[in-house]
C-alpha cells in the first residue's frame, strides 16, 4: 500500500515535518533530511495502522497526490510516497511451527488455560498487547 505523505522542508535550525494526509493525526518528523523524512514517516504510517486496526477501525485508502496538491494547507509541501507492507493490513490466518522447550510450553498452556484461550489466541493476545 502506497500512502502520499507532505513533507515541510528543514533546516539548521528547524526539522522536516511530515503529514500523512489521509490518517487523521498522523505526522512525523526528521533532523537529516528527506530521506529520513520519508522513513520515518513510514514507521509513523504503520504505527497508526497497527493501532486503528487494533481499536477495530477502519483504514482509509491513499488519496491521490494530485488531488491533495490541491489543498492550500499543502501548499509549498515536497510530495513523496511512502510504501506499507501490505501484510500489515492482513488479517489472514498462517500456520506456524515454533519450537519451544517443553517447560517453557507447559508454561504458556497453563496460562492461557488460566485466560481462557488457547494457545494460539493467547500467543496472540500477548503479541498485540506487549
Amino acid at each position: 500500500m502506497k500512502y502520499p505523505i507532505a513533507i515541510e522542508a528543514g533546516n539548521d535550525t528547524k526539522a522536516w515535518g511530515v503529514i500523512a494526509p489521509d490518517l487523521p493525526g498522523c505526522f512525523s518528523a526528521a533532523d537529516s533530511g528527506i530521506d529520513e523524512a520519508i522513513e520515518n514517516a513510514k514507521e509513523a504510517i504503520e504505527l497508526w495502522i497497527e493501532t486503528a486496526l487494533d481499536a477495530g477501525k477502519d483504514i482509509p485508502k491513499p488519496s491521490s497526490i494530485t488531488d491533495l496538491q490541491k489543498k492550500k494547507e499543502f501548499k509549498g509541501c515536497i510530495w513523496a510516497i511512502a510504501e506499507i507492507d501490505p501484510a500489515l493490513l492482513s488479517d489472514d490466518i498462517e500456520r506456524v511451527n515454533i519450537t519451544l522447550p517443553k517447560r517453557v510450553l507447559a508454561r504458556l498452556d497453563a496460562k492461557a488455560k488460566s485466560a481462557g484461550e488457547n494457545r494460539s489466541a493467547f500467543i496472540a493476545h500477548m503479541a498485540i498487547s506487549a
